[in-house]
């Protein structure tokens, strides 16, 4: 477990995408963190109070987050020299990048002066297996996208939670950094060695026979040219019985890939079930997910409106509008497990 209270880091960030570890944090796990740490050329906020290392450490932060993610995953020199300022002032760091933090040596020698602690969130568990296909007892829902980074982290758990307020057993199975640090447990899978994705999303939502739903976070897109493979590992190893598809309408071109542009979302939604359906012939789609962050409240309601009726199926913003109707076509499709007893006072 990573010690908290956090300090979260923005460093040199002007791109909002690109902080979703630190914003991940900030919207789901708000209670431990103490504040956001940003050099003066950074536009970012996350609402949190604004303080440097120091006052971070003061205010009791016992970890640094290094809760941003750039192209390729690396430590560049600003973020190992404020890791160091952290360590410095007492504070365990966290990453999840794809260079670990342990393999810079500045950073893995003080640490272990200081009697600190460097979490690295994106190593896999080590006894993965290669995936079998075979069909196993429970109910799994996977969230898919038509590009990376278009919210699938945030529809997973609002599903989870929204099932679970219903009286249902729900249980959200984190696949990405950010859904990791959130929940505490989960396989990174974009680190895992491809021959092992499928195999550790069995491992990661096993077999369960209490009626209950894994709610598993999507990565990536089908249409993606750098993460399509890790998207065809999840669909294989989820065996989804049901999919949301996840899209944000303001997305210009594939994220990082101005030459690709995004692809319709009926075209999006076919080819997922297409590859869903080699371990999980029955998959059905029950919902799609839109990021209207950018657009007025009517503007947004008309557009999950004209979407809906397109698709003929349930379309909302999970954050700004909840999940009820993607919930009632679940109850639909598959029958309700039963609901949790509660006690009436």
């Amino acid at each position: 477990m990573i010690p908290a209270p956090y300090l979260l880091y923005l460093g040199h960030s002007t791109d909002f995408v690109g902080i979703k570890t630190s914003r991940g944090l900030a919207e789901f796990r708000r209670g431990d963190c103490v504040g956001e740490f940003r050099h003066d050329d950074s536009p970012l906020t996350l609402g949190l109070p604004r303080m440097t290392i120091a006052e971070g450490a003061a205010a009791g932060a016992k970890t640094l987050v290094l809760g941003i993610a750039n192209s390729g995953g690396t430590l560049g020199g600003d973020l190992v020299r404020d890791a160091v300022a952290a360590l410095d002032a007492g504070m365990n760091i966290a990453a999840g990048l794809h260079q670990r933090l342990r393999d810079v040596p500045e950073l893995a020698a003080l640490a272990k002066e200081k009697g600190l602690q460097l979490f690295d969130v994106r190593d896999p568990p080590a006894d993965l297996r290669v995936g079998t296909g075979y069909a196993r007892a429970g109910r799994r829902l996977l969230t898919v996208g038509t590009d990376c980074s278009v919210g699938k982290m945030y529809t997973t758990i609002a599903l989870a939670d929204a099932l679970k307020a219903r009286g249902e057993k729900a249980d959200f199975r984190a696949t990405g950094q950010t859904g990791i640090l959130i929940a505490g447990a989960g396989v990174p899978i974009d680190a895992v060695v491809a021959d092992f994705i499928s195999g550790g999303i069995e491992m990661l939502a096993p077999e369960r026979t209490d009626g209950g739903w894994d709610l598993i976070e999507g990565q990536g897109s089908l249409f993606h040219p750098s993460f399509a493979g890790v998207s065809t590992g999840l669909l294989h190893g989820a065996q989804a019985a049901a999919l949301v598809l996840c899209h944000d309408p303001m997305r210009a071109h594939m994220r990082g890939l101005p030459h690709y542009p995004v692809p319709g979302l009926r075209e999006t939604l076919e080819a997922n079930l297409a590859v869903a359906r080699l371990t999980s012939p029955d998959v059905q789609a029950v919902g799609v997910a839109l990021n209207t962050s950018k657009l007025s409240r009517a503007e947004a309601e008309r557009l999950c409106a004209e979407t809906a009726d397109a698709l003929g199926l349930p379309c909302t913003d999970p954050f700004a509008m909840g999940v009820d109707s993607i919930i009632d076509r679940i109850d639909q499709c598959f029958e309700a497990s039963p609901r949790v007893a509660t006690l009436s006072l």
